[in-house]
């Protein structure tokens, strides 16, 4: 039956038991399931090491990583693995350790299901919540949307030629808004059934897969372009300047060379060179702000209050890095290898490409058996789906308990009325999501995400000082929430919102005016206002002495 389909029906065929196994999961995740808020938002904190980590990797390795970096690799070259992935692993391991060990304890001791929860008691301020809830939904928007526009993309590029009688104007691919709105309802399902506990289930299977996936992946594409070393060679050849960090005249020079060659003769050269990409220093050296965000995300904040004990965080901590490299490594290499791929003589990916997102879908798709191809699909929706699900998850933790349960009154709802007004929340978020990602096709992932972790990491030092500073203040925060806000909102806009990813002033990344913005007005602020009431002070320092 399977050797009747063509190569987009193998595709379809495979995503679609994928997708059952997911509802399964979700179905069986039900079974266990108590409709409590504890229950229901983080496990009833009782997560072991590995299903932690799986939980960890995958909702932080997403569509960014996989689709997202192969983009960014074809674009500017072998600098994004060093500007992303080297000082991921290093950080978010090191976040892992001074922040989630922390707010795991404060989670555990205070009965804490949010970020906002802890922030409210922190500050002594009952209206925090209000200006941190839209800070965060407003940033969580485009990270959500890079999973979503990565699986309608992913879809339709693997699905060409399934069913051309039905989807004439795609080649008979299924189209990018069905792909997506099918990822969508799935993800809502389970997340839906089975709350944090099923998600980290899921995100457990998701992991490995991609994992193991993501290696094969590189592995069979290697072997279709004459092995590793050929690969390279032709990178070496036609686009030199893709696995350097900076550009010399004499690669301008070859890059101009080979320019004239391909205009004068397209056939003959095959490859069009790309045109030579730089980052400064300065610029490499400051993409260091830019991994703080995993201190601040809330469904990783959620999930680190899912650990049964701080033990548990060990293998995290450990294995991150390490499992970091595995998943970049691979699609950092097919993008790099995209730039001058030839296969049967003909160029992999047409000279009039111009779409990151599908980079790494149309290399799999030419370069992989249809099996194959359909399998390594299975991996990038892993990718995709293993971070939406903690995404919509977070969202309506904090809308039923911050804000429902907090300003309309907790003692007026029951647990599984607050756990369905979260997932009706759920659904409108991610209605919105699909809306978004019709119109935000074209947004290259890369610069989402980018962004995305740019305001993210201006939230970083709140987070911090709220730690480890016993004198920061009601006032700083505020005031640290406000000009963070007020300067990726200006950045942004002079990106163009969004469309560009490193609209550099002065050498330096956004994420670093950012950040300077956030820490400045967060440390002058709190030193001219009033110091935390000693209360707060031994509630969250321990008894002795008063804020310094």
């Amino acid at each position: 039956m399977i050797a009747a389909l063509n190569a987009g029906q193998t595709a379809v065929l495979v995503i679609a038991l994928y997708m059952a196994a997911l509802i399964a999961l979700g179905l069986l995740s039900q079974l266990v399931l108590r409709l409590t808020v504890a229950d229901y938002f983080v496990a009833s904190r009782g997560l072991g090491s590995f299903m932690l980590l799986m939980s960890l990797i995958g909702t932080t390795m997403t569509a960014f990583a996989l689709i997202g970096s192969s983009g960014e690799a074809w674009e500017s070259g072998i600098v994004v693995y060093g500007k992303m992935a080297s000082w991921s692993g290093i950080i978010h391991a090191a976040m892992y350790f001074l922040v989630g060990l922390k707010l795991w304890a404060f989670g555990k001791k205070y009965g804490y299901v949010t970020q906002i929860q802890f922030f409210r008691d922190r500050f002594e301020s009952d209206k925090i919540g209000l200006l941190l809830f839209p800070i965060l939904v407003a940033l969580l928007v485009p990270y959500i949307l890079v999973g979503v526009i990565s699986s309608g993309t992913a879809i339709q590029s693997v699905t060409a030629g399934a069913f051309p009688e039905y989807f004439k104007e795609t080649g008979g691919a299924i189209p990018y808004w069905l792909g997506a709105l099918v990822t969508c309802l799935v993800v809502l399902y389970y997340i839906s059934a089975g709350g944090v506990r099923g998600t980290a289930w899921v995100n457990a299977l998701q992991t490995m897969i991609f994992l193991v996936l993501g290696v094969a992946m590189c592995w069979i594409i290697a072997a279709k372009l004459g092995g590793p070393e050929k690969a390279t060679q032709m990178v070496i050849e036609h686009n030199p300047t893709r696995l350097k960090r900076e550009v010399s005249p004499a690669d301008r020079q070859h890059y101009e060379a080979r320019l004239a060659e391909w205009n004068a003769d397209p056939k003959k050269a095959i490859i069009k060179p790309k045109a030579p990409h730089a980052a400064s220093k300065t610029e490499f050296t400051t993409y260091l702000f830019i991994p703080l965000s995993v201190a601040m995300f809330p469904h990783l904040f959620q999930y680190w209050l899912t650990a049964r004990s701080a033990k548990k965080f060990k293998l995290s901590i450990i294995g991150q890095p390490l499992l970091i490299m595995v998943i970049w490594v691979p699609c950092v290499i097919v993008g790099l290898w995209a730039t001058s791929a030839i296969h049967d003589g003909q160029p992999v990916i047409p000279p009039e490409f111009a779409r990151p997102n599908g980079v790494l879908p149309l290399m799999v798709k030419k370069l992989a058996s249809p099996m194959m191809g359909a399998l390594l699909a299975a991996g990038i929706f892993a990718a995709v789906m293993s971070s939406m699900d903690a995404q919509f998850l977070a969202m309506g933790s904090m809308f039923a308990n911050d804000v429902v349960g907090h300003y309309i009154g907790r003692d007026r709802f029951t647990d599984r009325q607050l756990v369905f007004i979260g997932r009706i929340f759920i659904v409108i978020v991610v209605a919105a999501s699909f809306l978004l990602a019709l119109s935000w096709r074209e947004s290259r992932v890369f610069n989402l995400g980018v962004w995305c972790f740019t305001g993210f990491a201006s939230l970083f030092p709140l987070l911090f000082a709220s730690i480890y500073w016993r004198r920061v203040t009601k006032a700083g925060a505020y005031a640290s929430l406000l000009a963070a806000a007020a300067t990726w909102f200006w950045l942004f806009r002079d990106s163009q919102y969004g469309k560009l990813s490193e609209q550099a002033h002065w050498g330096l990344t956004p994420a670093t005016l950012v950040f300077a913005a956030a820490t400045v007005a967060l440390v002058a602020v709190s030193l001219i206002t009033r110091a935390p009431s000693r209360a707060t002070i031994e509630k969250f320092f321990g008894g002795g002495g008063h804020a310094r």
